[in-house]
């Protein structure tokens, strides 16, 4: 089976929570690392995701570090989503404007 894997940068702007992740992470950017494999038997290139990974940080009293978590990618769509609304509701007014 051929597989292939894409990277994507994902930005949060508000710390978030994950299903499954058990703590709050970090306003940030992620790598969100996303494993497809290729349906073979069709007349043309089509593939179905078998699993979708973020890396996170990881903290110790010596060092930072990172590991890579499975999540749903469900899940993830709405952190996002959640994310985006609370950058909406932060914002600040627009100054007024004078007559």
């Amino acid at each position: 089976m051929t597989t292939r894997t894409r990277h994507n940068a994902t930005v949060f702007q508000n710390a978030f929570m994950l299903e499954g992740v058990g703590r709050l992470l970090p306003a940030g950017t992620y790598d969100v690392v996303t494993d497809e494999e290729l349906i073979e038997g069709l007349s043309f290139p089509a593939y179905r995701r078998v699993a979708t990974m973020i890396e996170v940080p990881t903290y110790s009293l010596r060092s930072t570090s990172s590991e890579m978590l499975t999540i749903n990618p469900e899940q993830l769509a709405r952190a996002q989503e959640r994310d985006a609304l609370m950058t909406l509701v932060n914002m600040p007014d627009p100054p007024e404007k004078k007559p």
